[in-house]
């Protein structure tokens, strides 16, 4: 997995991002994302969470493909890889792992759909913090994004985040000052 934390998001560097955020920044952020969202939507917020670190590991075999760059490339199902990845671990861990992928990919109980939807909302996240930045060319990620997410509480948090500068984003939570 350290790989993850080497291998930056390349979809950014289309955007014009020239020192983006790795695959680890960006798994990292949606399992806390992810653990919200389950909070908030009545989910299990430990197994949201596991199936946001393991969704882009497949990442450190077929490197981050922009979503424009899979018009053109037939890549190896993440089942697939995560099965290659796995092949010498210990069996139990084998089994863990190419089980939690597998919901990720296949499933849609309550949990698939919060990790799918903090996935997308950790990107809507990072593309605003993009544009505060100065990045003019991230609307596209902010739209697609918002576009694909399922649960009433991600909407919620996609509003607050558009509506919020990510200063604003720290003294929300911060307790007032008596």
């Amino acid at each position: 997995m350290g790989m993850l934390k080497r291998a930056k998001r390349s979809g950014w560097w289309i955007a014009g991002v020239k020192d983006p955020e790795t695959i680890a920044e960006h798994s990292f952020r949606a399992g806390v994302v992810g653990a919200v969202l389950a909070m908030m939507e009545g989910a299990d917020p430990a197994k949201v969470a596991l199936l946001c670190l393991f969704h882009d590991t497949q990442e450190t075999r077929i490197g981050d493909i922009p979503h424009i760059g899979r018009r053109y490339l037939t890549a190896a199902s993440n089942e697939r890889v995560t099965a290659d990845q796995v092949s010498a671990a210990h069996p139990a861990v084998a089994e863990g792992v190419q089980r939690v992928v597998a919901e990720y990919e296949n499933a849609d109980s309550l949990e698939v759909v919060v990790a799918h939807d903090a996935d997308k909302l950790e990107c809507l996240l990072q593309a605003v913090e993009y544009r505060e930045q100065g990045y003019r060319n991230i609307q596209p990620w902010i739209d697609s994004s918002l576009a694909g997410l399922k649960t009433e509480s991600a909407r919620q948090l996609a509003e607050a985040a558009l509506t919020m500068t990510s200063l604003e984003w720290q003294k929300v939570y911060l307790p007032t000052e008596g």
